[in-house]
């Protein structure tokens, strides 16, 4: 039987649900034709589809192992090259190498503004601000066409980068600053779940409108035109109310955010920097329940290796200029280091 056979054989069966027999025959259409595209565009479909559940560790990877290959026989599949980037990323926790995965993506398709803006929100999740900043000023220095659906995007992230810019880089949290005081603030917080932005809106401005509208009585007085007044003054608290709401939110629950990106750095380094305490508390384990099933298996592994960070440990980031050199436009680069302090042991 041919590999074009096996591969439709394998359609039919995921089509009736058999994902165990659809992945033979894929597998065994790729035996026999190791350049048959859809066929391994099928294994990463159907290793993501585990019969109704979220992707193990097992399977999330062979999904990635499957566009791996499938990028390399065709480079031009940006569908593909983005959900390697998801897995990378969202599903096994591995940003550093999701970075250096979306330049790759810049290699071969240097003017698409996706890998640009999915660099700057990692880097913006491991606190690199000033370089997730240059991410999106290259959007806007070349021009770049972005989608409607990525203005909203490119408009969040360039405010958060010029915020952050703006504020003393010793306030930002570093995890792999042992005596960061990020660490106090967490320890401070851990014993309770974080604070839902719902419910600080509700607590802030529910109170704010039911005033509104009782004194809108007294002081409008009946007919359109109070109506009207009225309307406007409940859309400008509401307006307002989620602005404050949002601001609120990132500041009380700010230990919370300091947690999932050292949780986020253990995950892209594979070291172990979390203290037992804060592991074990209520804080730690409300996120960990919120991360994928994938997430969660590679960090119980990483939490059992306990690797711990070495001594002038620095982040390497990949060179976010290789693209231009083959295109043409420079000889060479090296891959920058962002200098970082040493963690100190225990």
């Amino acid at each position: 039987m041919s590999a074009e056979n096996h591969y439709l054989d394998a359609i039919e069966a995921l089509d009736k649900g058999d994902r165990d027999v659809a992945l033979a025959m894929a597998y065994k259409a790729v035996k026999l034709d190791p350049e048959h595209v859809d066929a391994w565009q099928l294994i990463s479909d159907a290793h993501l589809l585990a019969d109704g559940k979220a992707a193990s560790l097992i399977e999330a990877s062979k999904s990635l192992t499957a566009v791996k290959t499938i990028v390399k026989l065709d480079p031009t599949r940006i569908d593909m090259w983005v959900r390697g980037g998801r897995l990378l990323a969202d599903e096994l926790g591995l940003m550093i190498d999701a970075l250096d995965w979306w330049q790759q993506v810049r290699l071969h398709a240097p003017y698409e503004v996706t890998p640009l803006i999915e660099q700057a929100t990692i880097l913006a999740d491991l606190g690199l601000y000033a370089e997730g900043r240059e991410r999106i000023e290259t959007i806007l220095n070349e021009n770049m066409d972005v989608a409607t659906s990525q203005y909203g995007r490119v408009h969040q992230l360039l405010g958060l980068f010029n915020t952050a810019v703006q504020q003393n880089s010793n306030e930002h949290f570093k995890p792999w600053e042992k005596r960061h005081p990020g660490w106090l603030a967490i320890e401070s917080k851990m014993r309770k779940a974080p604070v839902s932005e719902t419910t600080i809106f509700m607590l802030i401005t529910v109170p704010v409108l039911f005033g509104v509208i009782v004194l809108s009585n007294f002081l409008a007085g009946e007919g359109l035109a109070a109506f009207c007044l009225t309307s406007v003054v409940i859309f400008i608290a509401v307006i307002a109310g989620m602005r404050f709401t949002k601001n609120m939110f990132r500041t009380i629950n700010r230990p919370a955010f300091n947690l999932l990106r050292a949780m986020n750095f253990e995950s892209s380094s594979g070291y172990s920097i979390i203290s037992e305490e804060i592991r074990t508390s209520v804080l730690y384990m409300y996120i960990l329940q919120r991360k994928p099933v994938a997430w969660q298996e590679r960090m119980l592994i990483i939490v059992e290796e306990k690797n711990k960070l070495p001594k002038n440990w620095n982040i390497e980031l990949p060179d976010f200029e290789s693209h231009l050199d083959e295109m043409g436009v420079i000889e060479d680069g090296d891959s920058p280091l962002i200098d970082a302090q040493p963690y100190e042991e225990e």
